[in-house]
């Protein structure tokens, strides 16, 4: 049964930083194209960063880029965002994701799903 499980959001001030992890298991991933996405309620969720299993390559939103940072953690088996200079307009629930095709910032082509992690930021 294949597993994807979030941590690490939380409650933080404008400007301040959180680390999301991704902890993956139930099958090989390394086909996988894993992302992270965010929604907000009553709007259609976005894609934000990916990574191919190896971490060798990364890929950003433009509107993340510069202060989001995507990366694996192959001793722990994760897959890790790590947020900066974080924005009220960054609240959502964060969800990792993985992809075994194409089109891995299609949310209605993501195979597998976390249940996601609350981050809110205070102005």
């Amino acid at each position: 049964q294949v597993q994807l499980v979030e941590s690490g959001g939380g409650l933080v001030q404008a400007g301040g930083s959180l680390r999301l992890s991704c902890a993956a298991s139930g099958r090989t991933f390394s086909s996988a194209t894993m992302a992270w996405f965010r929604q907000v309620p009553g709007k259609e969720r976005e894609w934000l960063a990916a990574t191919t299993w190896t971490g060798e390559t990364t890929t950003y939103a433009d509107s993340v880029k510069g202060r989001f940072t995507i990366s694996r953690d192959k001793a722990k088996n994760t897959v890790n965002l790590q947020m900066n200079n974080l924005k009220p307009e960054d609240t959502a629930v964060y969800s990792c994701a993985a992809t075994y095709g194409r089109f891995w910032y299609d949310p209605s082509r993501v195979d597998y799903w976390g249940q996601g992690t609350q981050v809110t930021v205070s102005s």
